[in-house]
């Protein structure tokens, strides 16, 4: 008796996933098309090189809280590291007398030295990641305040080069694609960024298989400081100056651009291309209110009003895993 094949059954498109995997892909483009729709000064060659400009800081800034929040922490200090960092680097050479170039790199510095202390406290102080970070919230805005006497600081012309033009291409849009480039091979193509999955996923059986967890979550936190740094330099680049209140908030808008791409609160998910759509989220609403000359106090409460949807797209997300 010959058994008749049956033919494969087609897959129809799983439009559930592909939201659960695009979804701030999707509300990108749909977010940029009701724009296009309600004023035509969106889609001008000089607002989309205004958008690239100022998404620049926030998803640099978010490249280095994406390693944090993979690994299962969080760091609520990066927009106070950003402004601590950029105003070293000004006093360094305002100040101290130091060849820009050296300013910047100590800008840097300053700024890994900053997560560093924060992976310490973490990993080997016990203290929760949100403790830490908030200790040093606190300590950085402080002495952004002391080093500045609350004043501007000039910044050398190194910097200030971060916040020009290469011919007719910004330069902050530059950074931020070399940034990208950058925080995108760590997390995907070297062993720190596997073990920040396998960390944030389970510390404790990452731990048992021979994972240095305190190690990584030091070298996780040093990194945050870092991209907040550059994030911070960038900023004072386009500004020509370090500003005492710069970077203010920007560590919900970073939190935010993490989690509208994708990533889990709970650790152990999240990717690069993600957080920059994120950021490009939020970053386009504030242009678009702007263009529609919504107030700024109105833009805080919409702001706001996403991240709390994107927590609770997360909380979901976990919920629909579990079941």
């Amino acid at each position: 008796m010959s058994t008749a094949t049956v033919p494969a059954k087609r897959r129809s498109f799983d439009y559930k996933k592909f939201l659960a995997n695009n979804g701030a892909l999707v509300g990108l483009v749909v977010l940029c098309i009701a724009l296009f729709i309600a004023t035509p000064d969106f889609l001008t060659a000089q607002n989309l090189l205004n958008i690239g400009i100022q998404v620049s800081t926030v998803a640099v800034l978010a490249f280095g809280m994406t390693f944090v929040i993979v690994a299962g922490g969080i760091d609520l200090s990066v927009g106070a590291v950003a402004a601590l960092s950029a105003m070293s680097s000004g006093w360094m050479f305002a100040s101290a007398g130091l060849p820009g170039w050296l300013a910047l790199i100590g800008g840097l510095l300053v700024g890994t030295l900053a997560g560093t202390i924060n992976g310490l406290a973490n990993a080997y102080g016990k203290l929760p990641s949100f403790i830490a970070t908030l200790a040093m919230l606190s300590v950085a805005r402080g002495l952004t305040l002391v080093i500045s006497d609350g004043r501007p600081i000039k910044m050398p012309a190194e910097v200030s080069f971060l916040g020009g033009n290469v011919g007719p291409v910004p330069m902050p849009i530059i950074i931020l694609v070399l940034a990208a480039l950058a925080a995108s091979f760590l997390l995907n193509r070297t062993v720190i960024g596997r073990s920040m999955y396998a960390v944030g996923g389970n510390a404790e059986a990452a731990r048992l298989s021979g994972l240095p967890v305190k190690r990584i979550l030091v070298t996780v936190f040093a990194l945050a400081g870092l991209f907040a740094a550059l994030a911070g330099l960038l900023l004072a680049g386009r500004l020509d100056s370090a500003q005492p209140q710069a970077a203010a908030g920007y560590e919900l808008d970073a939190i935010a651009a993490v989690v509208i791409g994708g990533a889990s609160l709970a650790g152990g998910l999240g990717k690069i291309s993600g957080t920059f759509v994120g950021a490009l989220v939020l970053v386009v609403i504030r242009n678009g209110l702007n263009l529609l000359n919504v107030t700024s106090f109105w833009q805080q409460v919409v702001i706001g009003l996403v991240i709390a949807l994107a927590v609770g797209i997360d909380v979901l997300r976990r919920k629909t895993r579990s079941s």
